[in-house]
C-alpha cells in the first residue's frame, strides 16, 4: 500500500532522469534500520552509473523534483546517494483507517485489469495407484498456497490435479489382484490391500532371477504410456531381513518373468480389454476416495482432476502432428523432439510404440490452451523433473506458444528429509504415509493444547467436559495440520528441509503454532475486556500513533500487500510466512510496551484495540492464504 503511493510520486520525479523508470521504482524498499527512515530509494547509484554523473547529484535532482510532502517528512540524502524517507504519522493513521474499514481485503488492492491474468496451477498430481505419502505434501501445500494468493490478488485461477491414473503401476496392481488378492482384506480396506499388492509385485520384479543374497534394486519396469514419474524419492525399500522366507513363499513366481506379465496387463488395459478396464476403473474409484479424504484434511480442493487416462486418445494425434510439422523426428525406431545444442531429445514415442510422460504433457498443454486459453501455466513439481520441464517448455515454444503468449513456469521444490539428512522415512525404511503424518501431527498438537490448560478451566460437568474434549480435538486438528503446512511453506521452496514435529509445533520461532498463538492472544484481549469488535470498528475513533512500538506495528501492517506482491513475483510462499512472523514479533513488542485495556485514556485504549484487531485480521487472512486455519484460544 505504502510502496504503491511512493512509486507513483517517484515515477513523476524520475521522468527524464532514468531511461528505465519501472526498474528504478523497484529500488524503493523498506528501510533496514528505523533510525535511517521507513523507506529507502536507492536508484541514484545505477542511474549515475549509466549516465556517468555522481549518484549524489542524481539523488539531489530526484529529491528536487519529488512532490511527497503530504506523505513524508523532508527526504534525506545519505552516503553516496541513498534517499531516506520517513512517513508522517498522519499518513500512517489515514492508511490504517482505510484498512480498518476494508473488512475483506484489509487495504490490499485488486490487481489492475490490464495486469489481470488467467493462470492455471498444476499441483499435487500423485500417482494414485498407491496411498499418498510424505513426498506428496510439498507440491500439494505449495500449489494450494499459490492458487489462494493468486485468487486474492485478483487473477482468474484454474487448478488442475494432473493425477497419475494410467500406465505401469496399474499393470502391477492388476497382476497382483489376479494372483495375490486377499478378498476379505480388500473388502475391509481396499486401499491398504491395493498398496500391499503393489509393494508385493514390485518386490517380486526386483528379486526375480536373482540368487539369494543379491542386493536389492529398484524395479526395472519402465514408466510407459504416459505414466507420470512419482515426485517422491523415497519409495519403499525392497530389502527385508526376512528375505529367505519371502523367497520360499513366492519361489514359483520368482522363476517367472513377472515384468513381462505386468507389461502384458498394461498392454491389455491400453487396448481396451473389458476385464482390465473394469478392474482399472474399480481401482481408480477406490484411490480417488482415499486421496479426496486426504485433501479434505489439508483443506485443499481442485477445479479439475484430469488424470493421464483422460489424455490417452490425444497421444497418437499429438505425435503425428509433431512429426508432420517437423518438430519431432524418428531415430532408431523411436520418435523424439531434438533441441539445438543438446544431444538428448525429449522422447514422445518409444520403439515399441508406447507413449511417454512427455507425450502426455505436450497433449495436456494443447488441451489446456484450447479449452481455457491461460496466460500462464505453473507446474508445482519436484526439482528432479527440471530437465523434463526444460524440454517440455522448449517443445511448446517450437509449437508456437511463445513467451509473449504463454508463461510456462516450473515451480520446483526440494525434498523432505529426516534428521539423518536422507529422505524422510519410517524406522523400518518405508515411506511415511500422509495419513499417519497428519494423525501424528494432530496427536502431538493435542498434547500441546492439553499442556496449556489450567485445571480450573476444565469444570466438573460431564457434558461440559465432553464439549471441552471436542473443542480441544478441533483445536489440535487446526494446530497440527497448520504446523505441517507452515513448516513446509516457511522454507525456501527450492531447499530441502529437515522434518521435525517438535520444531514445527514449537510455540516460539517461525512456526504456525506461534502464529496461531499470536492470533489467539489478540483475540483473548477482546474476550477479557468484553469488547464488541463490530462496535469498536464503527466507533468513529481513529487510530493514533504516538509510541515507537505503535509506529513499528503500523508500518508492518501496511506492508501486507507488498509481502503478497513479492511472494507472487517468483511464486515463493515463504515471503508471506516471513512477513507474518515479523508482524507477530512487532505485535509482541507493541503489547509489551503499550498497555491496551489499561491504557491511560479511552481514546488511546480504542486506538490500540483497533491496532490489535487489525493485527488479528491480518494474521488470519495471511494464514488463510497459506491454507491454514486459526484458533480462537490455545
Amino acid at each position: 500500500m505504502i510502496s504503491a503511493y511512493l512509486k507513483t510520486r517517484f515515477a513523476a520525479a524520475l521522468e527524464g532522469l532514468a531511461d528505465d523508470v519501472p526498474a528504478a521504482l523497484e529500488l524503493i524498499r523498506p528501510g533496514q534500520d528505523a533510525k535511517f527512515g521507513d523507506f529507502q530509494a536507492n536508484m541514484a547509484m545505477p542511474i549515475g552509473k549509466k549516465t556517468g554523473k555522481p549518484p549524489r547529484e542524481i539523488a539531489q535532482a530526484i529529491v528536487a523534483r519529488l512532490r511527497i510532502d503530504d506523505l513524508c517528512k523532508e527526504p534525506e540524502i545519505a552516503g553516496p546517494g541513498f534517499i531516506n524517507l520517513r512517513l508522517r504519522e498522519e499518513t500512517l493513521e489515514t492508511l490504517l483507517q482505510k484498512c480498518v474499514a476494508d473488512t475483506e481485503r484489509l487495504g490490499v488492492a485488486v490487481v489492475e485489469p490490464a495486469h489481470r491474468r488467467r493462470i492455471l496451477v498444476d499441483f499435487s498430481g500423485p500417482n494414485i495407484a498407491k496411498q499418498m505419502h510424505v513426498g506428496h505434501i510439498r507440491s500439494t501445500v505449495i500449489g494450494n498456497a499459490l492458487q489462494r494468493m493468486l485468487r486474492f490478488a485478483g487473477h482468474e485461477v484454474i487448478t488442475d490435479n494432473h493425477i497419475g491414473d494410467w500406465g505401469t503401476p496399474f499393470g502391477m496392481i492388476i497382476y497382483g489382484y489376479r494372483h495375490f488378492l486377499d478378498r476379505t482384506a480388500y473388502e475391509n480396506n481396499p486401499l491398504e490391500e491395493l498398496g500391499r499388492l503393489y509393494r508385493l509385485v514390485r518386490r517380486l520384479i526386483d528379486l526375480a532371477g536373482k540368487p539369494a543374497g543379491t542386493p536389492s534394486a529398484k524395479p526395472t519396469v519402465s514408466d510407459d504410456a504416459g505414466a507420470a514419474p512419482d515426485t517422491d524419492s523415497s519409495d519403499p525399500d525392497s530389502s527385508d531381513p526376512d528375505a529367505s522366507s519371502f523367497r520360499e513363499q513366492f519361489q514359483e513366481y520368482l522363476d517367472r518373468d513377472i515384468q513381462a506379465a505386468v507389461l502384458e496387463e498394461v498392454a491389455k488395459l491400453h487396448q481396451g480389454d473389458t476385464e482390465n478396464r473394469t478392474l482399472w476403473q474399480e481401482i481408480v474409484d477406490h484411490c480417488l476416495v482415499d486421496i479426496d479424504r486426504m485433501y479434505r484434511r489439508l483443506n485443499v480442493s481442485f477445479d479439475h482432476t484430469l488424470g493421464e487416462s483422460f489424455y490417452q486418445p490425444m497421444l497418437a494425434p499429438t505425435v503425428e502432428s509433431l512429426l508432420e510439422r517437423g518438430i519431432a523426428r524418428e531415430t532408431d525406431g523411436a520418435v523424439g523432439v531434438f533441441f539445438e545444442g543438446e544431444e538428448v531429445p525429449m522422447l514422445i514415442r518409444k520403439k515399441d510404440g508406447a507413449f511417454l510422460y512427455g507425450t502426455t504433457d505436450v497433449a495436456t498443454v494443447d488441451y489446456r490452451m484450447e479449452r481455457w486459453q491461460p496466460d500462464a501455466i505453473l507446474y508445482v513439481v519436484d526439482f528432479r523433473q527440471a530437465l523434463h520441464f526444460q524440454h517440455l517448455f522448449a517443445t511448446m515454444r517450437l509449437m508456437g506458444y511463445g513467451a509473449d503468449r504463454l508463461e510456462l513456469a516450473h515451480v520446483k521444490f526440494g525434498t523432505v528429509l529426516g534428521e539423518d539428512g536422507k529422505p524422510f522415512k519410517t524406522r523400518s525404511g518405508d515411506t511415511v504415509g500422509l495419513e499417519s503424518l497428519l494423525d501424528e501431527a494432530q496427536e502431538r498438537a493435542l498434547a500441546v493444547v492439553q499442556a496449556n490448560l489450567s485445571p480450573e478451566n476444565e469444570g466438573n460437568d460431564p457434558s461440559e467436559k465432553e464439549r471441552s474434549e471436542q473443542e480441544h480435538r478441533e483445536t489440535a486438528r487446526r494446530i497440527g495440520i497448520g504446523a505441517l503446512i507452515y513448516a513446509d511453506l516457511s522454507q525456501n521452496r527450492e531447499s530441502d528441509y529437515v522434518f521435525s514435529y517438535d520444531k514445527m509445533l514449537a510455540m516460539n520461532g517461525n512456526t504456525a503454532t506461534y502464529m496461531q498463538y499470536a492470533y489467539a492472544r489478540v483475540r483473548g484481549i477482546f474476550l477479557k475486556g468484553g469488547v464488541d469488535i463490530d462496535a469498536l470498528r464503527k466507533s468513529g475513533i481513529a487510530i493514533r500513533i504516538r509510541e515507537p512500538q505503535e509506529r513499528a506495528l503500523a508500518l508492518e501492517l501496511l506492508r501486507f500487500d507488498e509481502a503478497l506482491d513479492w511472494a507472487l513475483r517468483d511464486y515463493r510462499p515463504n515471503i508471506l510466512t516471513a512477513y507474518l512472523f515479523e508482524l507477530a514479533n512487532r505485535y509482541s513488542n507493541f503489547f509489551e510496551h503499550c498497555p491496551v485495556l489499561k491504557a491511560a485514556d479511552e481514546e488511546t485504549k480504542i486506538s490500540r484495540l483497533l491496532l490489535c484487531d487489525l493485527t488479528a485480521r491480518t494474521i488470519r487472512k495471511g494464514l488463510e492464504l497459506l491454507g491454514i486455519e486459526t484458533v480462537e484460544r490455545m
